[in-house]
């Protein structure tokens, strides 16, 4: 008897990431570049040793060590950074004004075309950034380029168990939580337990169109507040 699989589909390897340029109405994300975003971050995010808590990296004692970690990441062999780049003004417009300083990075990360799988991760973001629009439009400009351009199938979201805020982050965003992988790492000397999240391909159409009902301009009252949350625009 010859065997046959009995879910079978059309199925082509993913892309992979490059270094891209992104843009949206709030944000613009570029390919990270050490000579243009590490002065700009560094002073974004000096004196906030607090950000560096649930990464793998940091914090950085001086200008000079943090612009050779940003070289690194410019140069990772397995993962795609990307500069967080918000407009002059967080404020929604329709254009959007010029463009601001380097507030963040995110990053493609533990690529695996093969199988359509990519993550989302070694995500900073300056306290100037942090809950603002443009900081949901970058996130929403990654995962449209993954499902949209790319032809990624499982787009994945971890962090440490214990890291609620970006936890709640990954279920705003429309990620499912799907577990605890325990004593899933070391890092920085400690044992980090790790929540994980996925979006699929057949769930981003309905993401996709919460994130743009959420991000239009007509969702937001003067001083930028929000009308609708993007839980209730994805309902």
């Amino acid at each position: 008897m010859t065997w046959t699989n009995p879910n079978p589909f059309n199925w082509n390897p993913a892309l992979l990431p490059a270094p891209v340029t992104l843009r949206g109405r709030y944000v613009t994300l570029e390919p990270l570049d050490a000579a243009r975003h590490a002065a700009a971050l560094w002073q974004a995010v000096q004196g906030h040793d607090e950000l560096w808590s649930w990464m793998g990296d940091g914090p950085y004692a001086s200008e000079e060590e943090f612009r050779r970690a940003i070289a690194m990441k410019q140069s990772a062999p397995d993962a795609v950074f990307l500069a967080i780049v918000p407009a002059a003004s967080t404020e929604p417009t329709d254009p959007p004004p010029s463009s601001g300083q380097t507030a963040g990075y995110a990053s493609f990360m533990r690529i695996d075309p093969v199988n359509g799988v990519v993550e989302v991760g070694n995500i900073l973001l300056a306290p100037s950034l942090q809950r603002t629009t443009a900081a949901t439009e970058a996130m929403y400009l990654m995962a449209s380029h993954v499902f949209d351009r790319l032809g990624y199938r499982r787009y994945e979201w971890k962090c440490n168990a214990k890291n609620l805020p970006s936890r709640h982050a990954a279920l705003r965003l429309g990620f499912t939580f799907e577990g605890i992988f325990r004593q899933h790492m070391v890092v920085k000397g400690r044992n980090r337990d790790t929540a994980w999240f996925s979006m699929l391909d057949c769930e981003w159409p309905a993401r996709k169109r919460a994130f743009e009902a959420w991000l239009a301009p007509a969702n937001f009252a003067s001083g930028g507040h929000q009308l609708k949350s993007l839980q209730a625009a994805s309902s």
